[in-house]
C-alpha cells in the first residue's frame, strides 16, 4: 500500500520539476512510509533522508538503512507515539530539506499520493466484483482512507466508510490528544487530508485491542499483521455485525509482522 503512494509522490514530482536529476529526498516516517521511499529512491537513485524515531519498530528503520536511507532518529516519550514527537519529527524533516535542497515530499501535506488510492478503490471494486457495502481503514496522514473512500464513492455512493484511530489519541473523534504504541496511525492532531464528511464513523481501537487482535489473527488464520492490521479488523467486524451477514466489509491487511518482531 505505501509503495504506491511513495511511487506516486516521487513521480508527480518528477513530472513537474519540483524533484530533478541529481536531487534528493527527504521525509519524516514512523517507518513503513519511508521503507516504501527508501525503495523507490533505490531504484530511481536518489539520495534519501528519512527523520523517524525509537518510537518505532527497530526492523523498519534497519529496512531503511539497508535499502541505502540516511536516518535521524528522535527520542521518543517511553516507546510511545505523541503530537510533540510527531512535530519534532516534522520540524527536522523540514531543517533537512532547507538545507540540503532536496524534494520534501511531507506526506501529511502532500495530495499527490492520492491518486494511488483512487487506483486502489478500482482494483477493490473489481476484486470484489462490485459488492462493497462498507470500507474500514485506519487513520495515519488519512490519504488511504481520504483516496480510497473516494474511489469507491465513485462507484457507489452508499459504501459505508469507518476510519479508525487510537483509543488512547482519538482527535478526529472529539477526544483529547494522548499517547499509543500503535505504528503508523495516530498522530495526536488532525492531520491536513482529513476531511470532516470523508468518514460516516469513526471506531477507537486502544492499543491493548490492536495488539491483541494482531496475535490473535497470527495464531488463528495465519495472517502476520502490525497494530494497525489489528485496528482495521476489530473495527471491520464491528461493522459487519451492524450491516449483517449479508454486506461485504473490505478492509486492508497493511503490512507484514516481520515488521514488529520486537515489538
Amino acid at each position: 500500500m505505501k509503495d504506491r503512494m511513495a511511487w506516486s509522490m516521487v513521480e508527480a514530482a518528477e513530472t513537474d520539476g519540483r524533484l530533478k536529476a541529481g536531487g534528493s529526498v527527504v521525509e519524516y516516517t514512523g517507518g513503513s512510509t519511508g521503507v516504501s521511499l527508501a525503495l523507490v529512491c533505490a531504484v530511481k537513485g536518489y539520495p534519501l533522508h528519512i527523520v523517524s524515531s525509537d518510537a518505532f519498530a527497530r526492523e523498519k528503520l534497519e529496512h531503511m538503512r539497508t535499502l541505502g536511507a540516511k536516518l535521524q532518529v528522535l527520542p521518543s516519550e517511553n516507546g510511545r507515539m505523541t503530537a510533540k514527537l510527531v512535530r519534532d519529527m516534522i520540524e527536522a524533516a523540514r531543517v533537512i530539506a532547507a538545507v540540503t535542497g532536496g524534494f520534501w515530499t511531507d506526506q501529511f501535506n502532500n495530495p499527490d499520493q492520492l491518486p494511488a488510492y483512487h487506483q486502489m478503490a478500482e482494483e477493490i471494486w473489481s476484486q470484489t466484483g462490485g459488492r462493497v457495502d462498507g470500507f474500514v481503514q485506519s487513520v495515519g496522514t488519512a490519504a488511504s482512507l481520504r483516496g480510497t473512500a473516494e474511489g469507491l464513492r465513485r462507484r457507489n455512493e452508499r459504501i459505508r466508510i469507518v476510519a479508525v484511530e487510537p483509543a488512547e489519541s482519538a482527535v478526529l473523534s472529539g477526544g483529547p490528544t494522548g499517547a499509543h504504541k500503535i505504528d503508523g496511525i495516530g498522530a495526536g492532531f488532525v492531520v491536513p487530508l482529513w476531511q470532516d464528511g470523508v468518514a460516516d464513523e469513526i471506531e477507537r481501537v486502544s492499543t491493548e485491542e490492536a495488539t491483541a487482535m494482531a496475535k490473535r489473527l497470527a495464531r488463528e488464520e495465519g495472517i502476520f499483521g502490525g497494530t494497525s492490521t489489528g485496528c482495521n479488523v476489530i473495527a471491520a467486524m464491528s461493522l459487519a455485525e451492524k450491516l449483517g451477514p449479508a454486506a461485504t466489509v473490505v478492509t486492508v491487511m497493511c503490512d507484514t509482522g516481520m515488521k514488529y518482531l520486537s515489538k
